[in-house]
């Protein structure tokens, strides 16, 4: 995190912000301004501080903030009354003093992992403009990517963190889901909704993790020499495009070289997670049914075909999927016993052009299916998952993604710490303020 005054990187941050296009649905400015300053003068008294106070950080669009009425990306929720309270993740950046910038943009309702949005725009992917960035915490990757905020606070059900992050050149971490309340969001699948931030490193996302999360990680330093990490045989390498073999390829053989065993590992039951994982469309619908029965026409359409894939299954649906997932999490865990962690591209393909997406459904549901589908398995399992970078200066940002089973998120960081001084950071189109 930067160490110069507060105030001058939160003038700087707006200034900037105030450019980027579809980044912002709010900004903050002279709250941001307000808590900067207020850190610069505590440092200058030789108070302690805390690493967030007075840095700019966004939050995205569904989190509630008191006295705003909060709207997920979406206008149906503009005659809401607004929130009567902060939601505790915000509470807890408030008190640790940091300067909220805004909110960010996102997909509408969080449901899709392209980032496009046709209500508040869709913001350009910063390593080149004409791409998606990801989704659906698309404006709060664009501004940790863009350089307005040194982190972002997105929600993760599919993805959400993690496939941004890794279409931007960011680390995002999905922490375990009961480490950091999900309580004053609007929800997508509360069976698999997590928020956690996005950063330009490793350590950044422990510091913000560390806020946010009910109890701080405490990660042992590790070396990579002698580690087994598992590649699934399965779903996960399917459908890669040149680009990402390219560097996942790479990436794998540096690991190899500095003493990392990579395992490749015969998972089959990873091909049954589409059969399980159901609960988004289900409970999503459940959350909105009411609404579409007299504002469906405000929907985003791509949107509402989503939410709508929930709408006839049966009271027991939902029972008969968590019984068939924890099943499912069980024989994972089984085949992961020997490992240290899981590796995998964090999505098979390179930030797509936006163009072709607005202009065909069947091209933007395609591309959607191949950015959720790895990311969306760690979300299933119940587990926790940090993608960092592992393409070079001068390619199209890819992600890397290290995973684990629940509750391993401080051993998982401490994985990808080293993972990331071994790749390093080649993020040279960034703008940090």
């Amino acid at each position: 995190m930067e160490s110069a005054r507060r105030s001058d990187l939160v003038a700087s941050s707006l200034s900037l912000a105030n450019t980027q296009q579809a980044v912002f649905t709010t900004i903050y400015a002279s709250e941001a301004l307000v808590a900067a300053s207020a850190a610069d003068a505590a440092r200058q008294n030789g108070m302690p501080i805390s690493a967030l106070a007075g840095l700019p950080i966004s939050i995205k669009d569904l989190f509630d903030t008191q006295g705003e009425v909060t709207l997920a990306g979406s206008v149906v929720l503009r005659d809401r009354p607004p929130a009567q309270q902060d939601a505790p993740v915000v509470a807890r950046l408030r008190a640790a003093g940091a300067a909220l910038l805004g909110k960010t943009n996102m997909t509408e309702f969080a449901y899709s992992g392209v980032g496009i949005n046709p209500h508040y725009g869709t913001p350009g992917n910063p390593a080149d403009t004409s791409r998606i960035p990801g989704g659906s915490s698309s404006g709060a990757a664009v501004s940790v990517a863009g350089g307005s905020c040194v982190a972002a606070i997105g929600s993760d059900t599919g993805g959400s963190i993690r496939i941004p992050a890794a279409l931007c050149g960011l680390v995002g971490f999905k922490p375990t889901m009961r480490r950091v309340p999900v309580t004053g969001i609007v929800p997508l699948s509360p069976s698999l909704d997590t928020l956690g931030p996005i950063a330009h490193s490793v350590e950044d996302c422990l510091l913000v993790d560390s806020v946010i999360a009910d109890t701080p990680l405490q990660p042992e330093r590790i070396t990579l020499a002698g580690l087994r990490l598992a590649i699934p045989l399965d779903v996960v390498m399917d459908d890669m495009d040149s680009q990402v073999a390219h560097a996942f390829s790479r990436a794998l053989s540096r690991l190899s070289a500095a003493g990392v065993e990579v395992v490749d590992v015969s998972m089959p039951m990873l091909r049954e997670a589409p059969q399980i994982n159901r609960f988004s469309p289900i409970e999503a619908y459940a959350w909105h049914q009411t609404l579409l029965e007299t504002r469906e026409d405000a929907y985003d359409h791509r949107v509402v075909q989503r939410i709508r894939q929930g709408e006839h299954q049966s009271p027991d649906a939902l029972n008969e999927l968590r019984a068939a997932r924890a099943d499912w999490i069980s024989r994972v865990g089984a085949a992961l016993t020997d490992f240290d962690a899981l590796l995998m591209p964090t999505v098979p393909i390179v930030a797509p052009q936006i163009a072709p997406l607005l202009a065909s459904d069947t091209v933007f549901f395609e591309a959607n299916r191949l950015l959720l589908r790895n990311p969306s398995l760690i979300n299933l399992l119940d587990g926790c998952a940090i993608s960092v970078p592992c393409h070079q200066s001068g390619e199209l940002p890819v992600g890397l993604t290290v995973a684990g089973l629940a509750m391993m998120d401080a051993k998982l960081i401490a994985i990808a710490q080293m993972i990331e001084d071994l790749l390093g950071k080649p993020n040279e189109f960034t703008k940090t303020p």
